[in-house]
C-alpha cells in the first residue's frame, strides 16, 4: 500500500493480507477495522520545536546517566571500553532518531513507530508495535524509573539493597501514581513541569562533571593525594582489569572467550541504550507539533548530540570520583560518588537532585505513554473509552454519564499506563527490566528502520522533508540486529516473556478484529 502525500494514491502494504485495507489517516483506519465512528482522541497542534526538544531532553536525560554506568562497567574489561560503549550507544541512538525522523516527516499519523510499520508492513505489524510499547516497553520503563527514584533516596540515607522490600515497592508505586496524576491535569502543566526538570537535569550533570574536573585538577596540582580515588591516575584506562560484580564475584577478562565477550558487550550496550532511550519519543507528539517537517529534525539533531556529550563527560567524572571497583557494584553511581567525595549530607542533596531528574524522566515517559494508548485506540485496537481526551470515563457521544474536567490530557489512558507498570514494580528488578526493555524496543526499532530502507526503493518519489544518507539506517539496522540476537541469547528468560507477549498480542488482535466485524454487522 502506498499513500502519496500529494495525490493520496493507494497501494497495498508489503506483507499485508488481502483483508487489510490501506493506511491513510487515523479515522479511515478506524473504519477499516470495522468501526464507522471517527476517533474521539484528537490533539491540538500546540507544540513547537522547543517543546519537542524539551520532551527529548526530559525523557533521555533521566535515570540512565546516573544508574546505567554500573551495569555497563560490570560487562566491559576497562573504563576506556565503557566510554566507548557510551559513544556507540549515543551514535546508534542518533542514527535511529534520524531514520525515525525521515518516517515521521513523510508518513502521517500518531503513535510513534506504529503508523510507520502499519503503512509499510500492514496492520498486524502496526498493532504489535503498539501492543509491545503499551504492554511491555513503557510499563517496564516507568517501573525502572520509579524503582530508581526510591533507590536513590534509600542509598543516600545508607539503606542498601532495599529493592526487594515491600516498602521500596510501595513507595515506587506512590511516586508513579503522583507523576501520572500531574500528567492528567493538562498538556500545558506537563510541558511547564518538563521545562523545569530539563533545567534541573543539566544543572545536576554539570555539577557531577565539575566535581570530577575539580578533583582531577587538585590531584594533578599536589605531590600527595588522599582524595576519593587514585585509580584514574595510577591505572590504565584501557588495560584489562578484574571486575567485581554486584553479586560479589570477579570476572577475569583475560579468561573470557570471544563469544562470551560479545555477550558481555551486548549487555553493556543495553545499559547504554537504556540511558539514551527516549530519542524516539518526539515522534509520538508529531501530531501535536505545529510544523513537524522542520521542528522534528531540529529538535532531534540538537537534542541527541548534546545528550551524548553530557553522558560521556559525566561518566568520565564518575571514573575520576570513584574507585573503579565501586562503579560496577552500584546502581546509583552518582549518589555514591558525591557521598564518597563530600559526605552523607552532600549525598542526600545529590539524591534529591537526581530524584528531580528521574521525576522529569518519569513525567516525560508518562506523558508519552498515555498518547500511545490514545493512538492505538484511534486505530480501534483498544476499547474506545481509552481514547477519550479531557474526561474520566466514557465520551458524551457514547450516551454514558461522565464527569467533565478542565483538561486536554488523556485521563483514561493515563490510568491504564499507571496500572500496568505497577505489575512490573511488584515482580521485577532494575537489571532484569533493563534487558527486557532493550529487547522490546530494539526488536521494533530494527523492523522500523528496515522498513525505512525498503520504502526508499519501493517509493523513491515519496516526499521526504528530512532524508539522511542511506548508510545511516543501514548501520543502525546492522548494529540493532546484533544487539537483539545476542541480547536474546544472553537473557533467554526475558526473550521468552517478550515472545509470549507477542503471541498473546496476535491472538488478541485477531479476536478483537472479529469482534468489531461482528458488531458492525
Amino acid at each position: 500500500m502506498r499513500v502519496d502525500l500529494e495525490t493520496d494514491e493507494v497501494e497495498r502494504p508489503l506483507l499485508a493480507d488481502s483483508s487489510e485495507r490501506n493506511y491513510t489517516t487515523t479515522a479511515s483506519n478506524a473504519v477499516n477495522n470495522g468501526d464507522a465512528t471517527p476517533p474521539i482522541g484528537t490533539f491540538k497542534r500546540t507544540l513547537g520545536a522547543v517543546d519537542a526538544f524539551g520532551i527529548i531532553i526530559s525523557i533521555v536525560v533521566g535515570s540512565g546517566i546516573f544508574t546505567s554506568p554500573g551495569s555497563i562497567d560490570t560487562n566491559v574489561p576497562s573504563p576506556g571500553a565503557a566510554l566507548f560503549v557510551w559513544f556507540i550507544g549515543g551514535s546508534l541512538a542518533w542514527m535511529g532518531a534520524s531514520s525515525m525522523t525521515e518516517l515521521g516527516t513523510s508518513i502521517p499519523g500518531e503513535g510513534g513507530i506504529q503508523p510507520f510499520l502499519q503503512y509499510i508492513f500492514g496492520d498486524v505489524f502496526g498493532f504489535l508495535a503498539a501492543w509491545t510499547w503499551i504492554i511491555a516497553v513503557m510499563p517496564a520503563t516507568l517501573a525502572i524509573l520509579s524503582i530508581v527514584f526510591i533507590d536513590s533516596i534509600f542509598l543516600a540515607v545508607g539503606a542498601l539493597n532495599q529493592q526487594g522490600t515491600i516498602y521500596h515497592k510501595l513507595l515506587s508505586i506512590l511516586v508513579l501514581v503522583t507523576i501520572s496524576g500531574a500528567n492528567s491535569i493538562s498538556t500545558k502543566v506537563s510541558t511547564k513541569l518538563s521545562s523545569f526538570f530539563v533545567t534541573t537535569k543539566f544543572l545536576t550533570i554539570i555539577g557531577v562533571v565539575l566535581a570530577g574536573l575539580v578533583v582531577a585538577i587538585l590531584h594533578l596540582s599536589r605531590t600527595s593525594w588522599d582524595g576519593p580515588s587514585q585509580d584514574w591516575y595510577t591505572k590504565s584506562w584501557f588495560d584489562f582489569r578484574d571486575t567485581l560484580t554486584p553479586e560479589g564475584s570477579l570476572i577475569h577478562w583475560a579468561d573470557v572467550g570471544g563469544w562470551e565477550m560479545m555477550g558481555h558487550y551486548s549487555a553493556a550496550l543495553y545499559g547504554a541504550l537504556w540511558a539514551y532511550s527516549g530519542w524516539d519519543k518526539a515522534i509520538y507528539v508529531t501530531a501535536e507539533l505545529s510544523a513537524p517537517a522542520s521542528q522534528l529534525p531540529l529538535a532531534i539533531n540538537t537534542g541527541v548530540p548534546i545528550v551524548i556529550l553530557c553522558f560521556i563527560a559525566a561518566n568520565t567524572a564518575y571514573y575520576i570520583l570513584l574507585p573503579w571497583s565501586v562503579v560496577s557494584t552500584t546502581d546509583s553511581v552518582a549518589v555514591s560518588a558525591i557521598t564518597r567525595l563530600l559526605g552523607t549530607a552532600a549525598g542526600i542533596i545529590a539524591a534529591v537532585l537526581i530524584c528531580l531528574v528521574v521525576a522529569g524522566s518519569l513525567l516525560g515517559n508518562s506523558f508519552v505513554a498515555g498518547r500511545m494508548i490514545v493512538a492505538a485506540t484511534n486505530q480501534n485496537w483498544l476499547p474506545r473509552f481509552l481514547g477519550v481526551i479531557g474526561q474520566f470515563g466514557r465520551a458524551h457521544s457514547e450516551q454514558t454519564h461522565t464527569q467533565s474536567v478542565s483538561s486536554d490530557a488523556p485521563i483514561n489512558a493515563n490510568i491504564l499506563s499507571t496500572v500496568l507498570p505497577i505489575i512490573y514494580i511488584v515482580f521485577g528488578n532494575f537489571r532484569a527490566l533493563l534487558t527486557f526493555n532493550g529487547l522490546g524496543e530494539y526488536s521494533f526499532f530494527l523492523l522500523t528502520v528496515l522498513g525505512a530502507i525498503i520504502l526508499r526503493f519501493r517509493e523513491p518519489e515519496r516526499r521526504r522533508p528530512y532524508k539522511p544518507f542511506l548508510i545511516v539506517p543501514i548501520i543502525f539496522a546492522l548494529v540493532s540486529g546484533f544487539v537483539v540476537i545476542r541480547g536474546a541469547l544472553f537473557a533467554p528468560l526475558q526473550a521468552v516473556i517478550l515472545i509470549s507477549l507477542w503471541v498473546i498480542g496476535v491472538a488478541y488482535y485477531q479476536t478483537w478484529k472479529r469482534w468489531n466485524v461482528w458488531q458492525s454487522r
